[in-house]
């Protein structure tokens, strides 16, 4: 029963979805995709101001020959001015077609997204406390304050922090609880299945089985929700949360 419960939970973890790192992983992608376009531009701007400063040579060089050959005398003095006016005419085109293009450039740099003024993810401003305990009491404080995603950013740092702690196990179920909240059960699974599978004897692992009933409900895995409520009665039979878990066993078996 309970590894068909843990195969559930695994599935889900499986799908990758929820992990936070997927989402760090899309800010840094469209920050190398930002990051890419810039040099794109600022490369392309280099090579139209070259191609730029070479055709404005070749232009002046195409006026002195058309000076000197205004001034030239005899038989092919027309032909020799036809030539240079052509060329001058062939290069300030070229030269009026990469000065609007430079323009073009520089103002897509200027309007176009920068990564220096991309806000950079930081730690809250305020004193994390060096015992791990106080340290948890200030994350909870935060979650029942509101600020869930402090709280969630204190959770994490606990976890890293302290990775073998005895309340290690609340703190994956907080963090749970705070994706709960807000109905993100994918993510809130995630966490009640690392208290489920890794820290079963932490005190709110009674909850974290029945909130994964919840979630499996809301996801319509219905043999799941069974199986998680049972299990919690198993489990934990003197719990409060079994207590409930035997009432909705009952309501599902009226149902049948």
């Amino acid at each position: 029963m309970i590894r068909r419960l843990v195969a559930g939970l695994a599935v889900l973890s499986l799908a990758g979805c929820f992990f936070p790192a997927d989402r760090g992983r899309v800010v840094e992608n469209r920050l190398d995709g930002l990051q890419a376009d810039n040099q794109k531009l600022r490369t392309e701007l280099q090579e139209t101001r070259t191609k730029l400063e070479e055709a404005t040579a070749q232009l002046q060089t195409a006026l002195d020959q058309l000076d000197r050959a205004s001034r030239t005398t005899g038989a092919n003095i027309g032909v020799k001015v036809d030539t240079a006016l052509q060329d001058v005419a062939v290069l300030r085109g070229q030269v009026e077609t990469q000065s609007v293009k430079l323009q073009e450039i520089e103002t897509k740099i200027a309007a176009g997204p920068s990564i220096t003024s991309t806000p950079e993810p930081r730690k809250e401003e305020f004193k994390r406390p060096d015992d791990p305990k106080e340290f948890l009491k200030l994350a909870d404080e935060k979650a029942k304050a509101g600020e869930v995603a402090t709280a969630r950013q204190l959770y994490a740092e606990f976890m890293k922090k302290w990775p073998r702690d005895e309340q290690i196990g609340e703190a994956h179920y907080q963090l749970g609880e705070s994706f709960f909240g807000e109905q993100k059960c994918r993510e809130a699974l995630y966490e009640y299945g690392k208290v489920i599978q890794e820290f079963s004897k932490t005190r709110s692992a009674p909850m974290a089985y029945l909130h994964s009933s919840e979630c499996f409900k809301q996801l319509k895995m219905t043999d799941e929700a069974r199986l998680a409520l049972e299990e919690l009665v198993k489990s934990y039979p003197k719990s409060d949360a079994a207590k409930t878990a035997k009432t909705r066993l009952a309501d599902l078996r009226k149902k049948k």
